[in-house]
């Protein structure tokens, strides 16, 4: 949702990231001001040179001085200039690297559902970005704009003590300025709030095209793909096109009426001086002093500019920080000293956020419960909601109805810390990261030292993913970006003794097996009975060869849990059971040629 709020109330909101900053900000608006008054100075000592060059019995002297005064106040210029960098930059840049952190902290912290809806690339430009055009606006856009409006006001002040006359057509001129101001400010915070948007949704698009290179390329789609990527850019171009064209006619209209003013100035001027009411050095100063004053008038375009830009990215950046995260630490958590891991589903409902309002729940009234060691098969048809039920043992959501709880405590009264080191998830869809293959497998273990380096050997040797001992750099070799450049088999058992290494109380695995073949798979699951004899586990069975690694095994059908016993038990009482393993046999069939082509895929990595 895109908060409305005004350019106060959006600036404001970054009072709280700025207010330690505040005295070097200071500091860097005084220094800048300083620079500001030397220019301003300047011309006043040309009308006294002026002058007194023209009065009777002047010397060579004069000249000299005033040449002097003149290149000392450069000099302090140039100086103030330059501290003002020195006050501001370090300061600026430390509030920026804090506000990413903090964002990213946020995006960490909010739930799987929020980022369903959110594009990647969206959040990462909000994150990149728009951050960036907070620190640029803070340590230079909002110093400038306030030190050249006082330079303007305190140059108008100056223009009136030296001819009132000639200052009043300048303020004259600033009339129809301020009516035309007023206009840009909302039709240009507008597109730039567009093209930020719009940058956001390409960043999509390539991060998205990035991902999937495999798919365009099987299917031929490169083509397609790019007349997307074009429209989308070219729209973006027209966008950045119409929001350059609103800055330059702003700009120039704040250049043309100050010249104008100007030039209606100088025939005045010149009136009055051959008249005698203003003398020549008066009249030089005051045309000094409006060229001092015409820079920065000029210079207010850009910098408004700037400042409607920081805005947009500051309304972008609140819109994610002010999500809320429903999926929270209770006020009091519960601590649980030694978790046996007892897991009981009670009367468990689920619907996800965005379903309609007359749509059933995904789960329907769950009852369940897992004894501590046991391993528990979850069978059913496709999209009867098998993983989704996996998904609330560790909060990924929260059920909407029930309870879950793991030794009679409800999840719910657990920290998420705490619930996340008893619980360890191994999903189908493998995700792994840009770094080593020890870093992936040793994320969820606490471990150093020769104690790490024993679990991370385990949990390889249970997941059958010895292969990687035979990459170039053994367990210390960079996987690239989502494992990408392994197999979908080794991706799948790098996951897996993820899984494994993080020692957990109860695990959970969403059908982790599916990409290994027959022979991989018997190995993998003599190696799981063994590590998971105490360990509670729960796992969505695809397979029948799955169901055989189970104690107990729990059939799910329309939502809700109609059948628990062994695989014997439920082949002789239930007849949805037999469908649901015999389409499982027909799956198996199929997995088999897919697994082949995995053992094939995993002998070219190796060589």
């Amino acid at each position: 949702m895109k908060n409305q709020t005004t350019l106060w109330e959006s600036l404001g909101r970054l009072y709280p990231h700025v207010k330690p900053i505040i005295p070097r900000l200071v500091l860097g608006l005084l220094c800048a001001l300083g620079a500001s008054v030397m220019a301003l100075a300047i011309p006043q000592v040309l009308r006294v040179l002026i002058n007194d060059a023209l009065a009777e019995g002047a010397s060579a002297r004069t000249v000299w001085i005033a040449s002097g005064v003149v290149l000392l106040l450069g000099v302090l210029e140039a100086t103030f200039v330059a501290l003002r960098r020195q006050f501001v930059i370090a300061p600026a840049t430390t509030v920026e690297t804090r506000m990413r952190t903090s964002f990213y902290r946020h995006l960490q912290n909010l739930t799987v559902e929020f980022h369903d809806r959110w594009g990647s690339g969206q959040l990462l430009s909000r994150a990149m970005s728009d951050l960036n055009l907070m620190r640029r606006w803070m340590a230079f856009g909002l110093i400038m704009l306030v030190v050249t409006s006082l330079t303007v006001v305190m140059g108008v002040i100056v223009m009136f003590m030296t001819s009132w006359a000639l200052a009043l057509i300048f303020v004259a001129a600033a009339v129809p300025l301020m009516i035309y101001g007023y206009r840009f400010r909302t039709s240009y915070s507008r597109v730039s709030r567009k093209s930020q948007d719009q940058a956001g949704d390409l960043a999509t698009t390539v991060e998205e095209s990035v991902h999937g290179i495999l798919v365009l390329k099987a299917f031929g789609r490169s083509g397609e793909a790019l007349e997307d990527f074009e429209e989308q850019a070219e729209e973006l171009r027209r966008t950045e096109i119409f929001k350059a064209k609103s800055l330059a006619n702003f700009s120039m209209v704040v250049t043309l009426l100050p010249e104008l003013a100007l030039g209606a100035s100088l025939v005045v001027g010149v009136t009055l001086a051959a008249s005698g009411d203003v003398s020549i050095g008066a009249l030089v100063a005051f045309f000094a002093t409006a060229a001092a004053v015409a820079g920065p008038v000029e210079f207010i375009g850009p910098l408004l500019a700037m400042t409607f830009t920081a805005k947009t990215a500051i309304d972008r950046h609140y819109e994610v920080m002010e999500s809320e995260n429903t999926i929270t630490d209770p006020a009091e958590p519960v601590h649980l000293e030694a978790p046996r891991g007892d897991v009981v589903f009670r009367d468990v409902h689920f619907r996800y956020p965005d379903a309609q309002d007359d749509s059933d729940d995904v789960l329907d009234g769950i009852d369940l419960q897992l004894r501590a060691g046991e391993t528990m098969a979850l069978v059913g048809v496709t999209g009867c909601g098998k993983s989704t039920l996996l998904q609330l043992v560790p909060r990924l959501h929260d059920v909407t109805g029930g309870s879950i709880s793991i030794d009679g405590v409800d999840l719910r009264a657990l920290s998420l810390d705490e619930l996340r080191t008893l619980v360890a998830v191994a999903f189908e869809d493998t995700t792994l990261f840009s770094s080593s293959v020890r870093d992936n497998v040793l994320m969820g273990s606490d471990a150093v030292g020769s104690a790490a380096d024993r679990v991370l050997a385990e949990a390889i040797e249970v997941a059958q993913a010895q292969f990687a001992y035979s990459l170039p750099e053994g367990l210390d070799t960079l996987i690239g970006e989502e494992g990408l450049s392994l197999s979908g088999g080794q991706r799948q058992r790098i996951a897996l003794a993820r899984a494994i290494a993080a020692r957990p109380t109860v695990l959970v695995l969403d059908d982790p097996l599916s990409a290994l073949d027959v022979a991989t798979e018997e190995r993998v699951e003599e190696g799981l009975r063994a590590v998971l004899s105490s360990t509670t586990t729960l796992i969505v069975a695809h397979r029948p060869s799955t169901v055989a690694l189970a104690d107990r095994v729990a059939l799910l059908q329309e939502g809700r849990i109609t059948d628990v016993g062994t695989h014997s038990e439920l082949l002789a009482r239930s007849d949805h059971y037999r469908y649901v393993i015999a389409s499982l046999d027909d799956e198996e069939i199929a997995q088999l040629g897919r697994a082949e082509q995995s053992v094939h895929d995993d002998e070219e990595a190796l060589a």
